[in-house]
């Protein structure tokens, strides 16, 4: 890696990539672990917690409701939850910092508590549409306020007693659809949830360890509420396989590469960017697979491959939904067109994923025609060192810094902080494994 000076950091190709990396724990798992577990009766140990700063939303958000939570050390958590009846009306805002998932899951849990509480969050979260929760909680029973008419944070949220209900998304979201299953924690009776497709699992697995009632079938879930508290559940944080990506991605566009990445989660539910991948050719070997709380994990051996175009779209979509720009990229250098469909949702992130997306990929070199649900991407691009805006988007970051380590001369990552996000120990990793 290059110089870095505030927060522009300058990538330039690696002459090979090698070595073991620890990808950080798992976003979203550590997001449900602290929000379930802060509603169950007794403490819990978190084993991974992923200290970053959506994370860290989420941990502060918790205690400003009356939850102790203890910090230990090397990832290490105690959350003593309080039970239903325990928490307390937050006495300011709750801050959710640039994490959605902080805000639409705790909007579901709190839709069910007889108090009232104020989410809100920096500039790029209170842009991102907040209805497709506010909707259903209202129809739930809730008071849920917020701008043009619920649509956008901050939310207002008044709740109490709730009823069941059975709702259908436009969108696969897991987001939603957690935030739906928390609520009906406090419902008069079941709580049903259909999508489109499958979308990733989390919730429904840890509230079942938990002693909640989830039944799923096909697409569709339904929570029935727990006649008494959760009990509190051991967590123990599997590695992230959406920061995993960036390092499998990497290893295999790089001519020379060879990389291990250490106990990564394999949820089906967030393998879609490596079936992709794999299904374009790539070279990911699975090693001493194992279970680590209720979910798959695995460590994984990425080395170098030629890959051909495919497309990713259907249900694969939400299996892949955070990987999808680091996909496009893949498209970029292999062979034939590679057509990534069904990802509207991508619009919605931090950033519009797609346009960034499409302008990063431009700007290196690749041809790259911008749809409304996605991105046709040439392949055969020979990329060149450029300036890519990560537009304060994490995801953004790393793959310009991806694109960076394969590309002709130099790439610069203007907003490269934003990898604290998810991964603030990235740029780190990222020149121990290019000066190995």
């Amino acid at each position: 890696m290059g110089d870095a000076g505030g927060d522009r950091v300058t990538v330039a190709r690696a002459a090979r990539l090698r070595g073991t990396i620890a990808v950080p724990g798992d976003k979203s798992i550590t997001h449900r672990a602290l929000l379930c577990n802060a509603v169950a009766a007794g403490d819990a140990a978190v084993e991974g917690f992923l200290d970053a700063a959506d994370t860290r939303s989420t941990l502060e958000a918790v205690r400003a409701l009356g939850v102790a939570v203890e910090e230990r050390g090397g990832g290490r958590l105690l959350v003593r939850g309080r039970g239903r009846a325990g928490l307390r009306e937050p006495g300011d805002v709750l801050d959710c910092g640039n994490s959605g998932t902080t805000m639409r899951l705790l909007g579901g849990l709190l839709a069910g508590f007889p108090f009232f509480s104020v989410l809100s969050g920096d500039g790029s979260l209170r842009r991102r549409p907040m209805g497709r929760i506010a909707g259903p909680l209202r129809l739930l029973g809730a008071r849920v306020a917020g701008r043009g008419g619920g649509a956008l944070p901050p939310l207002a949220i008044e709740g109490g007693a709730l009823s069941g209900g059975r709702f259908e998304t436009p969108v696969a979201s897991a987001q939603v659809k957690s935030a739906l299953l928390l609520a009906g924690l406090a419902a008069g009776g079941p709580v049903t949830v259909v999508q489109p497709a499958r979308s990733r699992d989390h919730t429904e697995r840890l509230l079942r360890a938990m002693g909640a009632d989830v039944a799923a079938e096909g697409a569709a879930v339904t929570l029935t509420p727990p006649a008494g508290d959760l009990a509190p559940a051991a967590v123990r944080v599997p590695g992230d396989v959406s920061a995993a990506a960036a390092w499998i991605v990497a290893a295999t566009l790089h001519p020379d590469a060879d990389l291990l990445l250490t106990g990564v989660g394999l949820n089906p539910t967030r393998t879609g960017a490596l079936d992709a991948l794999r299904s374009m050719g790539a070279d990911i070997e699975e090693l001493d697979p194992r279970d680590a709380g209720g979910e798959p994990v695995a460590d994984l051996r990425v080395r170098s491959a030629a890959l051909r175009g495919v497309r990713v779209g259907g249900e694969l979509a939400p299996r892949a939904i955070d990987e999808l720009p680091l996909l496009a990229l893949a498209g970029a250098l292999a062979e034939g067109e590679t057509r990534i469909e069904d990802a509207a949702e991508l619009r919605v992130k931090e950033s519009d994923r797609v346009a960034a997306t499409a302008a990063a990929l431009r700007a290196l070199g690749a041809e790259v025609e911008e749809r409304a649900d996605g991105l046709a991407v040439g392949g055969g691009a020979r990329l060149r060192g450029a300036a890519v805006e990560a537009a304060g988007d994490h995801r953004l970051a790393m793959l310009g810094a991806v694109a960076g380590l394969v590309a002709e001369g130099e790439t610069t990552i203007a907003g490269a902080g934003a990898v604290a996000i998810s991964y603030p120990d990235f740029w780190t990793d990222l020149r121990r494994v290019a000066a190995a």
